[in-house]
């Protein structure tokens, strides 16, 4: 059964060190075959360390959690609060969607859609996170209502985006859905 010890400088939120000891608790069980109820991951706080001849007793900002930043940003864009939703896309932020089509902001995404429906909204049935580097990938699924451009409501189409959030901000965007299939029916 594992015991997992993290070491922090004082100053981090409780939220923080939960959501902390949260994923080290999830990584573990990942890699060993172990219960719930038997992983142990505790936070210890010291108040000062050196290294590289430097004294230290604060830690680093914590990052925002990935999966609200993705969250605020759909919402955003369903509230076609593009101002909003542009302040947590990276500068070097790229979507793409089916078919290979590729953009870079977003108003080409919304000259894109306009061609293709009048009024697109999601139903969210899940996000999940996962850890890959220095990127958060926020996975979410559900789907998707609206109006085609000639008036015809939609509604109960799949989709998955999948964003990688870097410093809290989105740095891409994957779409996958089957709003083409059902454009030709």
């Amino acid at each position: 059964m594992p015991v997992v010890s993290i070491t922090l400088l004082p100053g981090y939120a409780p939220d923080t060190q939960h959501r902390m000891v949260n994923r080290v608790a999830q990584a573990v069980r990942s890699v060993i075959d172990t219960p719930e109820a038997g992983t142990t991951v505790f936070v210890n706080e010291v108040s000062t360390y050196r290294r590289d001849g430097k004294v230290f007793s604060g830690g680093r900002a914590a990052h925002p959690v990935a999966s609200e930043v993705v969250q605020s940003f759909l919402q955003a864009m369903q509230e076609r609060d593009l101002q909003k939703a542009q302040s947590l896309l990276h500068p070097d932020f790229r979507m793409c969607f089916p078919g290979s089509v590729v953009m870079h902001n977003l108003s080409e995404l919304t000259a894109w859609a306009a061609q293709r429906y009048s009024r697109i909204g999601k139903h969210y049935e899940q996000f999940e996170e996962s850890w890959q580097g220095d990127a958060t990938v926020v996975f979410c699924h559900g789907t998707l209502q609206g109006t085609w451009l000639q008036g015809a409501p939609f509604e109960g189409i799949r989709f998955i985006d999948r964003m990688e959030v870097r410093g809290g901000l989105i740095y891409r965007q994957d779409v996958w859905n089957d709003l083409a299939e059902h454009r030709q029916a």
